[in-house]
Parts: structure tokens; sequence; C-alpha cells
């Protein structure tokens, strides 16, 4: 009887070789025993030189200061040690966020939509017209991201949330295929109003115009003319697509989920507004170091220039808001609308260190501060405050 120390024993060669021929064993190394030799041989003779010539500090440790917002050329693969912590609070901030748009339910949305009395035809319009913008929009931004900020970004922990946020834009741009879809709307018709629709036209060709020089992957930062030309990106992006030309939208949404109406629309476009504020925060931040470590960059001339560029946006937006709202609905017009982009106009400024250009400009709509506030989730209808951590924590009842 073979026991268990028998199995240990060790066969003579001959023996085993004509048990393994008997058995139809090949002896002779396989195709698959050589590749595996091969790699084995080639990764014991690696040289790990090519892969660290592009980083001047080679293999030394990276130090706090070697870290730089643009042009660095620490090794960018060490996270730590960290040297911007609010930007891994915003990743860390942003994660807790998090929220998906089936989470929603849209059931009473679809009814509203549906039934003919359900909105009024100004009503539908700002609807339609606001899933055509920011259904391209976040789409602009992803890509601007991921082709041309993320790569010229130089710093680990900022590249870390800029991963963050290219993830979240997915997500608004699911959320209004979402919206799109469950309501039965025409997708072609939405998704190509920014090429139709002169007011929401605009505003995609103002975003796309100041990406389509850093997209090209030969562009290249490390000379006053490039590094100011991903400055002017930022703040195009930061300060004017996700600072200005989403509030006329947001806060006409936000409105009529404040009125019972659309209030599955209303409530992703709440998270969504949470997750642009913080894009905001951080966009103004990362702009705000490039200044401080480059000063030679933010001469009065270009100062003028991002003067302009804010004013610009808000231009445009305010031919929006009166597109979108040829009459007063809502609770609001075009020209409280526009009195509303002033202050926020006034607000961008002021945090680029920059005067603000329009004198006395208040705020028509106060509760709009209060949805932006991330500490804390109070719904649209008064019933009680709860923590903010994921997106299926709001209820509407």
């Amino acid at each position: 009887m073979m026991n268990w120390d028998d199995y240990h024993k060790e066969e003579d060669a001959p023996a085993a070789a004509s048990a393994m021929a008997q058995s139809g064993i090949a002896t002779s190394a396989t195709p698959a025993t050589n590749n595996i030799t091969r790699a084995a041989e080639a990764m014991a003779h690696i040289d790990i030189a090519p892969g660290l010539e592009e980083l001047e500090m080679g293999a030394q440790r990276v130090s706090v200061d070697e870290k730089a917002m643009i042009n660095c050329r620490a090794d960018l693969n060490q996270l730590v040690p960290f040297k911007y912590d609010w930007a891994w609070q915003k990743y860390i901030d942003g994660c807790a966020n998090h929220w998906m748009p089936q989470e929603v339910n849209m059931t009473a949305d679809v009814a509203t939509w549906k039934n003919p009395e359900g909105l009024s035809d100004d009503e539908r319009r700002i609807v339609m017209r606001n899933l055509g913008y920011f259904s391209t929009a976040d789409s602009l931004v992803a890509n601007n991201l991921v082709l041309a900020i993320y790569r010229l970004i130089t710093n680990p922990e900022c590249r870390q949330y800029i991963l963050r946020q290219a993830f979240e834009e997915a997500i608004h741009t699911h959320s209004y295929q979402y919206c799109i879809e469950s309501l039965g709307m025409d997708e072609g018709e939405v998704f190509n109003m920014y090429r139709e629709v002169p007011s929401v036209a605009k505003k995609a060709a103002w975003s796309i115009s100041h990406t389509h020089q850093l997209s090209d992957p030969n562009f290249h930062t490390g000379t006053p003319e490039a590094d100011q030309t991903l400055l002017r990106n930022l703040i195009g992006f930061y300060a004017v697509t996700e600072g200005i030309f989403f509030y006329c939208g947001f806060t006409q949404i936000l409105s009529m989920g404040r009125r019972n109406k659309m209030t599955g629309v209303a409530e992703q476009f709440q998270y969504i507004l949470r997750d642009e504020s913080m894009h905001l925060n951080f966009g103004i931040d990362v702009i705000n170091q490039i200044k401080l470590e480059n000063p030679h960059l933010w001469t009065e001339e270009f100062q003028q220039e991002a003067i302009e560029m804010i004013l610009e946006g808000t231009q445009l937006e305010i031919e929006y808001a009166r597109d979108t709202m040829p009459r007063g609905v809502l609770g609001m017009n075009a020209a409280m609308m526009e009195e509303y982009l002033h202050f926020i106009a006034n607000r961008r400024l002021s945090q680029l260190g920059l005067p603000e250009q329009y004198p006395g400009a208040q705020n028509p709509f106060p509760w709009m501060s209060e949805i932006m506030d991330l500490r804390k989730e109070k719904n649209f209808f008064e019933t009680r405050v709860i923590e903010y951590q994921t997106g299926g924590a709001l209820t509407w009842d």
C-alpha cells in the first residue's frame, strides 16, 4: 500500500524518463518553458536607467521643496510627501461626495414631463436648453482635463484630484443622458444642441477656443508664453466655464425643484452643482498657486486679459439667460439673472485677486449659497438636515 513517505521518494532518472515516455509526456522543453526562461533572463539583466532619464532627481527620494505646480522635474510617481495638503483634502472630500444617477428616482419627473399640463412652455424650454448645454459641456471639460491639464500640472496630489474630477465629469454626462432617456427626449436633438442653438453654441465655442492649443501633444510648458497659455486655459475652464457658464442653468433647474417640479432632475443638478463647486475651488487654488510660484507670469497685461475673459463669459451667460427666459418664470427673470451673474463675476474676479467690475452687484438668489454647502444637505422642501456623504442620502419627502 502506498503511503505519503513513498510519494516523496526520488525516482531514479531512467525510471522517471521511462514513465514519462509511456504516459505521453514530452521530455524536451516546451515552447511555454522556453518563453518563461527567456523572460526571466531578460528581466535579470534589465537596465533601469532609461526609465529614470526624464527625472532630474534620478533615484533620490523627493522632498517637499522639489515639488512645484508646473515645470517640475521631480518624480511625479511619488505621491508623498504632500506639498499642497489642500489638494489632497479636496480629493478626499470629492470621494466622500460620491453619487450615481441611478440612485435618483425619475418616476415623478416622467409623469410631469408627459403630462401636457405638467409644465408650461417656458418651463419646458428651460429643461430642454439646460440638458442640451450641460450634456456636452461636461464632456468638453473632461476632454480638457484628460488631454491637457493632467499632463501639464506637475504635482502628484493635484493630479490625484484631477483624476477624481475627470471621473465626476463622466458621472455628470451620464446623469444628463439618464435624464434625457428617462424623459423620452430626442437624444440627437439634445446632444447636438451645442451646434444648433446659438446661445448654447457660443458658450461651447468659447470654451473650446481655450483648449485647442493645449490638447496638442507637442505643446509643452517651460517658457513664459507657454506657461501663460496654460494659465489662460485654467482661467477659461475653471473660472469661466465651470465658474460662470453653469450658474444660470443650475439656478433655473434648482428653482424648479424648489417648486416641486422635476424633482429628480433637480436633485441630480444639486449633486452636480456641489461637485462643480469643488472643481471651481480647486481650479482657483491651482491658478493662485501658479501665480505665487511664477509671479513673472501675472503681468498687468495678463491681468487685464483675465478680466476680459471673465467679462466675456458673463456676457455670454447673460445672453443665455435671455434666450432661456424670454419671460419671467419660476420666480425669476432675465434681469434678475443678469444681476446674479454680475455678482458671480465679481466673486470670480475677487478670487483671482482682480478688481470687481460690477460695483454694488447683489445676490438675488441667496438660497443658492445654502444648496452649495458641502457640509450638510438641506432639501428643497425644508424638511430636515442630514450629513451628506453619498448621493443616495438625499430624500424628497
